[in-house]
């Protein structure tokens, strides 16, 4: 029997682009006991599934054999990388951050990886909450550009010692590169950017181009440094959720408050909100109730008015009031945390475009090196041309073939729209996920806490001899201390119209019937109309307006006072607010739309009439999943939404599963995607935001390619050489970099 396979993750430093990723992917699936590895350029991670033990010294060396930092994560309670997690490059700051009682071999491999990560700085990133311009590559970096400044000044002075001042500024940036170069192949990738770097610039030695190649070099290393602050752009968009969080709370606790670490609130802690604060757990209020500003995690711009037993969100802040809040979720599970798992997990899974792009790049570049040899050589060997010229070419050809663009132009932004789509709690489990949206013909809804709120609501009181205040305050008196959802839809009634609840004597529930008491010296009883019409007689009048209301999809409780009919409550799950223009905002984009419910057939008739949606009702999860299958078979690509145990299946079955709301556990675990906050609008947002990203990555293939395409042409002709090459792939990498991260602006 196969042994399950454990997953090990570890941050990686200086990893910025995805040839970066791909190396490192490269030289961890050679290593024995390793099975999977995912690697994530925006989460600066890695996430190794292995069958037995890992040998993690062997991870360790490897990746730092590349010039990468990397530790093993270590879980926080918040939900963001430890102190351990932070990556260094020096041994001596290898056990900074962390636990000196652990594991002596884990942190043995930490300074084997940091030292060994000390062969090259070229990726070196800065130490957390560090400047970007005081990183290690942004030092390399300006000492290349210092030197090669120098050099022109000495070689100057000094013309007969330029040749060689120049070879000493090249020096400075290309030891580095080139021993990348070199331990790349030992690791699994012969064929490197760094590789195709080393061998234009010593090329350009040799024919007498050392001025260029120096230049060349520098502005390699400064287009490598732009790669990295943008993805640094990336990475913040995620970390700011996490940062949202405050740092520590104020807790009640043996009569008084005290201010603890955020991270160290359990489950059923009473926390105090002060108004402008943030709150600093999940949790439900308990005391106080004030304007809630959930801005900074739904994206929504008008604070929600919230009171006792509402939930609230880490991270939302309280406008005014204060709050007396019980933590319902410890700091590793709150809506903040779970967010960015989720968005870190997504952004290790390639999307299939990525995967193609990458099985592409394979194959280019040493197809770019063989075309580079062949301008260098068939021109003078067949038709007598200079052999400094077209070498010249051939060195150009190389540095234009540079794949960084192009396999940038994918991860950047499927990250790029997991991100922005995350900050607006829009969920997805991926980039295959995120790039199937654009392919979805149709949308099949549950009911139930889906479309609808999946909470009775009282929609009308009629009073027949008594006011409808009246009608509410004796019903509200039956129903005093009773937890059946009815009931508490008439309670909320009654509080939130401030309708008096009088003391109820003697009241007691009748099994299948109803309930009955005394409220102020009357008897009275409230139930299904059938049951109201044995203790009371109902005109025909009364007996239409039951039909009507009923025939609303509406559960109608009948109200009798001392043996009369004083009045009738109906009460329905009522559908979101967003979801009548959802459901038309789906239908604009060209999208079916159905409603699969298990509820009775007049109620799902009357919640589909009212949103303009076809409805199927009165199903079991299993017929919820025929009918999945049934418009796969039509031939559309089905999303199916759900929010209960009852959608697991349905969801699975899709071709992509969104769990609603805070939805169950089995539905989030079954599905692709997550809508955290309940908007049915958010489901068509998804798709135009899929859509988003494919055109984004259009245009970037386009401007990758189409960039190398018009230099390559160039080149040959001698209209274009060294300088020109090397801005050319800097250049479109920058302009793909930049154009991906306009989707962190993306609003929908």
């Amino acid at each position: 029997m196969t042994a399950p396979l454990r997953q090990t993750r570890f941050k990686i430093g200086g990893m910025d682009c995805a040839s970066c990723a791909a190396k490192i992917d490269t030289a961890v699936r050679r290593i024995e006991g390793v099975a999977d590895v995912s690697v994530s350029v925006t989460g600066a991670s890695m996430r190794v599934s292995h069958g037995g033990a890992l040998p993690e010294d062997k991870v360790l060396q490897q990746v730092a054999r590349l010039g990468y930092g990397i530790v093993r994560a270590e879980a926080r309670t918040d939900g963001r990388a430890s102190p351990a997690a932070s990556v260094h490059e020096h041994a001596d700051h290898g056990h900074e951050g962390h636990d000196h009682a652990g594991d002596d071999h884990e942190h043995g491999g930490e300074k084997v990886a940091n030292e060994a990560a000390g062969l090259s700085h070229l990726h070196s990133h800065a130490e957390p909450g560090q400047a970007w311009w005081r990183s290690r590559r942004a030092v390399l970096t300006l000492a290349c550009a210092a030197a090669l400044v120098a050099a022109y000044g000495i070689g100057h002075l000094f013309p007969v010692a330029q040749r060689w001042v120049f070879l000493a500024a090249l020096l400075v940036g290309l030891v580095p590169i080139a021993r990348r170069a070199l331990m790349a192949p030992l690791a699994g990738t012969p064929f490197s950017i760094e590789m195709l770097m080393t061998i234009a610039a010593i090329g350009a030695v040799m024919i007498g181009a050392t001025e260029e190649a120096a230049a060349v070099v520098v502005l390699f290393l400064i287009g490598e440094l732009l790669e990295g602050v943008a993805a640094g752009r990336a990475r913040a968009s995620i970390q700011g959720l996490a940062d949202l969080v405050p740092k520590t709370a104020l807790v009640e606790r043996a009569g008084g408050t005290s201010e603890v670490p955020a991270e160290d609130l359990a489950v059923g802690d009473v926390i105090v909100v002060r108004p402008g604060d943030r709150i600093p757990a999940d949790g439900e209020i308990v005391e106080g109730a004030g304007d809630i500003d959930e801005a900074p995690v739904t994206g929504e711009s008008t604070p929600k008015r919230k009171g006792v037993a509402d939930a609230v969100f880490a991270g939302t802040i309280s406008t005014d009031g204060v709050l007396k809040v019980r933590v319902t979720a410890a700091a590793s599970d709150n809506t903040i945390a779970r967010i960015v798992r989720l968005v870190e997990e997504a952004q290790e899974a390639k999307a299939p475009t990525e995967r193609f792009i990458d099985r592409f790049s394979r194959y280019y570049t040493p197809a770019v090196l063989a075309v580079g040899a062949l301008v260098a050589l068939l021109p003078p060997l067949l038709a007598g041309g200079d052999w400094n010229e077209w070498i010249y070419k051939g060195l150009a050809i190389l540095l234009i073939g540079c794949p960084c663009a192009l396999v940038i132009s994918t991860p950047a932004a499927i990250a790029a729209g997991l991100a922005t789509g995350a900050r607006r709690g829009l969920l997805m489990k991926g980039g295959a996920v995120l790039e199937g949206f654009r392919r979805i013909t149709a949308v099949a809804f549950d009911k139930t806490g889906t479309l609808t709120a999946g909470k009775s609501v009282v929609t009308d009181i009629v009073g027949y001899g008594r006011e409808e205040r009246t009608v509410l305050s004796l019903a509200a008196a039956l129903e005093q201390g009773s937890s059946h959802p009815l009931a508490m839809a008439i309670l909320d009634r009654a509080k939130t119209y401030k309708a008096p609840v009088p003391p109820a004597l003697a009241a007691k529930a009748i099994s299948g019937k109803g309930v009955e008491g005394s409220v102020g010296g009357v008897a009275v009883f409230l139930g299904s109309g059938q049951t109201a019409g044995e203790r009371a007689d109902m005109t025909e009048a009364q007996r239409l307006a039951v039909d009507s209301l009923n025939g609303q999809g509406k559960t109608v409780s009948v109200l009798v006072a001392d043996g009369v009919v004083a009045g009738l409550i109906a009460m329905r799950d009522e559908p979101r607010p967003d979801a009548a223009a959802g459901i038309a905002a789906l239908k604009a984009e060209g999208i079916r739309a159905v409603m699969l419910t298990g509820d009775n057939r007049r109620t799902a008739q009357a919640i589909a009439a009212s949103l303009g949606i076809e409805a199927r009702a009165e199903l079991l999860p299993q017929d919820k999943q025929r009918m999945v299958g049934e418009l796969q078979r039509e031939g559309f690509k089905v999303v199916k939404v759900g929010d209960g145990i009852n959608d697991a299946p349905a969801l699975a079955a899709a071709d992509i599963g969104i769990a609603m709301g805070g939805g169950t556990d089995v539905a989030l675990e079954t599905a692709d995607a997550a809508i955290l906050h309940g908007r049915v609008m958010d489901v068509v947002r998804m798709v135009k935001l899929s859509r988003a990203v494919m055109a984004n990555i259009g245009q970037n293939i386009s401007v990758a390619l189409g960039l190398k395409v018009v230099f390559l042409v160039t080149t040959i002709l001698g209209i274009t050489g060294l300088w020109p090459a090397i801005l050319a792939d800097t250049g479109a990498t920058v302009l793909v970099t930049a154009n991906a991260m306009r989707l962190l602006r993306w609003r929908g």
